[in-house]
């Protein structure tokens, strides 16, 4: 953390960023929300490398961790925001400037009472649909079933939002998926693009 966030961690400054500021191109621009310990995220960004990549991650030894990828395989397309995810999207991505959102293996809240405390809601989807390109796609995954069909409900809701077949890059295996995949849990992908321009 010392070393690496320095050269590759964004402060949260709560001011739009500059995307070109930021990479020193203009490129299709993803936003990863929980990364966790950055395998995906660094695999995906690796075999990407025409796209640039924002990972907002709050827990230190993920950040680590991600760090450490970034420097081993020297990517220069990917950096990392240690703060609050919905703030970082309110406030420091830019209007329609993404080209997708990742969300892969948010917190479930599995627990009935506690459903309200997920991240996906219907003002998440309307933050999601302010800030993606036209045509951008929100990719999901889970592997709790009633998770997947809150999500399918509440982005279905969204009038601007369409589910489709596939996004921006595949997602390689997590070890959230591997441990879902061992307790049998029904691993689930979903899509929703951004059907048109928001006014």
């Amino acid at each position: 953390m010392e070393q690496l966030y320095p050269k590759y961690g964004l402060p949260f400054t709560g001011e739009p960023l500059s995307p070109v500021q930021v990479f020193g191109r203009t490129a299709p621009l993803v936003l990863e929300i929980g990364s966790g310990m950055g395998e995906t995220t660094a695999a995906i960004a690796e075999a990407h490398a025409e796209a640039d990549f924002i990972a907002v991650e709050v827990h230190g030894p993920g950040i680590g961790s991600l760090l450490n990828r970034i420097a081993s395989k020297d990517l220069r397309n990917l950096r990392v925001v240690r703060h609050d995810a919905v703030e970082v999207l309110e406030r420091m991505i830019p209007d329609a400037s993404l080209a997708a959102i990742h969300l892969f293996f948010p917190d479930p809240w599995p627990k009935k009472r506690h459903h309200k405390r997920r991240l996906v809601q219907p003002q998440f989807a309307a933050l999601a649909a302010r800030k993606l390109a036209p045509s951008g796609v929100l990719h999901a995954a889970t592997d709790w079933p009633d998770y997947a069909d809150h999500i399918r409900h509440v982005f279905s809701e969204h009038e601007n939002f369409r589910e489709v077949e596939g996004g921006f890059a595949l997602r390689p295996a997590t070890k959230f998926e591997a441990r879902g995949r061992r307790l049998g849990h029904p691993i689930r992908d979903l899509y929703f693009r951004l059907e048109k321009t928001l006014q």
